[in-house]
Parts: C-alpha cells; structure tokens; sequence
C-alpha cells in the first residue's frame, strides 16, 4: 500500500427514506452497531490521518451516537448529490493525500479490499473499486476503452472510460454488468480540481461524483481500478429488507470464522454475534445464542440454546444451560449456570459455583463451590466458600433510599425461604432456619431462626360460597 499520507470522507448524509424510520439510515443497526461505525472502523484499521464524515439528516444524532469518535464533521445542508457532498469535505482535504470516500451505509466493506484498491491506484491520480454483477440494475455501468489495447489479456484490462448511471444510460450500457460501487480514492489536488468543474446537466439535476472519471479521462489520466471479489462487500442499505439480508451475511461469516477456529455451533444460522469473542478451545454454542459486547469463552465450556451473554468472561470447562442471561460477568472454572438463570453487572463467581434456575445475582462475589439452586435473588453480596443457599432465600438489600451489603461465611448454610435484610453478616458454618427473616448478624457455627409458633385452631371452617 501506498505510503501517501490516506485521509477518508464517509458519505453519511441521505435521509433513507425508504427505511420508513425517524432515525437517520446510518445509525441502523447491523450486529448491534450503527451502519456508519463499521464505516468508521474500517477506515480506522486503515491508519488513516483524518477521517471526515458528510452529515445531513439527523446530523445531531450522528454527531451524539458517534461522540466518542475523533472526525471532522462536514455538513451537507442540501441533498444535491454525491460531487456536492465530498464538496463540504474539501477544507480539510491536503493535495498530497491519497483521499478514499466511503458511505456510511456500506458496512461490510473489509480493510483488505480498500488496501488493494490503494494499490491498485499506484502512481496514477484515480482509482475505482468495481464489481461484476449478474444482474446490475439500478447501478453506474463502466465503460472501459477499447482502443489501441489489443494486448490487454482481457477486456478488465482496458482503460476506464466513464462511468454511465442506469437513468442516463442506454439500452446497450446497460447490458454491461461491470458496475461501480462508489468507491474511490483520488489524488486531493485532483479531487478539488475535478470537483470545481462538474455539473448537474443530467436526468436527476444532481452533482455526480462519477464524472470526475470522464474529467480525468480527457486530461489524459489513466483510471485504474480493482475488482472487489465479494459482491457482498459493496452492497449499500436502503431498506429493512437489504438491512435483513447484511445481517445474516454478517452473521454468516463470524459464524464461519468460530468454526474454523474449532468453535461447534449447533446451528450456525441460529447465532448472533454482536460484538468481539475470543474462544478457546472445544467451545461448543447452542442454537440461538446472542454474544454482545467483549466476550471471552474458555476451553471445554458449553453454551445453551437461548442465552445471552454481554461482557462476559466464561472460564473452562463451565456448563451454562439453557435460557440464561449474562452481563458485565466474571464466571470461573468448572461452574454450571442455569436454566433460566441471570447474573447481573458486577457479578463474579469463583470456581465449582452453581447457579441454579430462576436465580438472579447481583454485584455479588461468590468463593469456590457455593451453591444458590433455586429461586433466589443474591444481591450486594460477599459470599464464601462451600455456602448453601436455600430456595427462595432473598438478600434484601435495598431499603427504599440505599443499597447494603450481605456477608456470608464460608461453610453457611442458610434455610429455605429466608430473607436476610441487608446490613448483615452471616458467620462462618452458621445455619439459618427456613422461613426465617433475619435483620440481625448470626454467630458462627450457631442454628439461627425466626418464626412465629405454629397454632392449630379449633372449630375453624374454610368460607364457601352460597350455592344459591
């Protein structure tokens, strides 16, 4: 690749009509992330100097959603075209740059094909990424030049001429199925030369970028280009339909990477990847699993069908067992989780833990071999080693206004139905009763109850209605 100093401009300013959504098209979610960050990312794995990014509609909630980014924001007041939009970049744009222009709703463009378009450019002032499609309607066609090139090897080889869009082009254009995807990288000095001289004296009176290539073309400029072997790389969004579509692809192709990294999934048109995992070995993944967020996945472990998991560190050999949802989690070896159960933020298990169903812990520490089985909520905790929680045992930590902690010694084994309110310390091999409410510590190794004594009412009769 080039060493030219590459500075990107993301198109992001249409509106998407055709989403029928409030919300502007490029902040659509594809694998949980906007369409105009996978834009970003990509053009951030590409070390380029500056990346300026064309807003119009929605522009503030852009500019919100994408906050923690470093751009130069470029506004695009009037919608009048591609050319008039790369136009509001240009202040930015150094002469010596290499300057590639994206689209916010192209997200599965890879680092490595704008790479060999950058190669691809070498010494000449412009290049295009192109496609071959089977069918291309709707698209610009390429027309290349066949003159004075017999020893091309093939027609890709001959020079490009122009480019001709579909409402402009005539009925034998548009049987060419080389099209172009908007993709391009120019020399900045020529980019700002070429800018200043289109018009809008075509079909749709906008300003197209496309005629930068005839422009070039007539000051004896060679374009080159690349042919972007996957087509799917190139495709835009503008519809729910197309977004339905890039989803599975995008689904698609994790999937394909986990597999061949050793990960078994069930069914690998039944899992979501909305974020980064990193997997160890003989990790085996149910059907309709969704990892969001940074996720890691340890050696032997099993995930069940209908889990979530958001932010999690999962260690070896852990059983997490259908319908279970994690977050912001630490889950040690050798665990079992499940079914039906949830840990909440700041939740950290040591190992041998279980976690049965219909549990939900916390911001909680859990030492090695503790066991919560059945029914539980373990709040605010700081629970020790080899502890029985009983079913249906609450810790109550909040008390309208604060939230308070529960201790719980190792070896504690606490009843069925207990509530435990919260400032409290449980000792060290202490037994609670079940049924009990305790708002007091309980000693070690003692037997800790409450419960009011059991009466047997004489004479008393259950109410009936009156069958009249």
């Amino acid at each position: 690749m080039s060493e030219t100093q590459l500075q990107v401009i993301i198109l992001a300013a249409g509106k998407g009509t055709r989403m029928y959504s409030s919300k502007p098209k490029v902040l659509h979610e594809l694998a949980g992330k906007p369409l105009v960050q996978h834009v970003v990312d990509c053009a951030r794995a590409l070390n380029a100097e500056s990346i300026s990014l064309v807003y119009g509609h929605g522009g503030e909630e852009v500019k919100k959603t994408l906050s923690d980014e470093t751009l130069i924001w470029c506004e695009q007041k009037e919608q009048l075209g591609t050319g008039h939009a790369v136009q509001q970049a240009m202040d930015s744009i150094s002469d010596s740059a290499n300057v590639l222009i994206l689209y916010g709703d192209v997200p599965l463009l890879s680092k490595d094909t704008l790479e060999q378009l950058l190669q691809a450019k070498g010494e000449q002032s412009i290049a295009l990424l192109t496609a071959n499609l089977e069918n291309p309607v709707g698209y610009g066609r390429i027309v290349r030049n066949s003159e004075n090139n017999e020893t091309a090897e093939s027609q890709l080889d001959w020079p490009i001429e122009r480019i001709v869009e579909e409402k402009d082009a005539s009925g034998l254009i548009k049987q060419i199925k080389e099209i172009n995807s908007g993709v391009m990288v120019v020399n900045g000095d020529k980019l700002k030369q070429w800018l200043a001289k289109i018009d809008n004296n075509n079909a749709q009176g906008e300003y197209y970028l496309t005629d930068l290539i005839e422009l070039a073309v007539k000051e004896g400029e060679r374009v080159n280009s690349y042919i972007v072997f996957d087509n799917k790389e190139i495709e835009g969004i503008n519809n729910k339909i197309q977004l339905a579509d890039l989803e599975r692809e995008y689904q698609k192709r994790q999937a394909i990477q986990l597999m061949t990294q050793g990960v078994t999934l069930k069914d690998p048109q039944r899992f979501d990847l909305r974020g980064e995992l990193e997997v160890g070995q003989d990790v085996i993944i149910d059907i309709n699993v969704i990892i969001e967020g940074q996720c890691k996945i340890g050696n032997n472990t099993q995930i069940g069908a209908n889990t979530i998991l958001k932010n999690v560190i999962i260690g070896d050999n852990v059983e997490i067992l259908e319908n279970c949802i994690l977050e912001k989690s630490q889950v040690g070896n050798k665990c079992c989780i499940g079914p039906f159960a949830r840990l909440r933020p700041e939740t950290q298990l040591e190992e041998k833990v279980k976690v049965g169903n219909f549990v939900e812990i916390k911001k909680s520490h859990i030492e090695k071999a503790s066991k919560v089985n059945h029914l539980s909520y373990i709040g605010d905790t700081e629970m020790g080693e080899n502890v029985n929680i009983g079913a249906g045992t609450i810790t109550c930590n909040y008390d309208g206004a604060y939230k308070h902690v529960t201790k719980i010694g190792d070896n504690a084994f606490i009843g069925s139905n207990t509530a435990l309110v919260a400032p409290i310390e449980i000792g060290h091999g202490a037994t609670i009763g079940a049924g009990s409410t305790l708002n007091k510590n309980a000693k070690e190794e003692k037997l800790t109850f409450s419960r009011a004594p059991q009466k047997m009412i004489n004479g008393w009769k259950r109410p009936t209605k009156n069958k009249t």
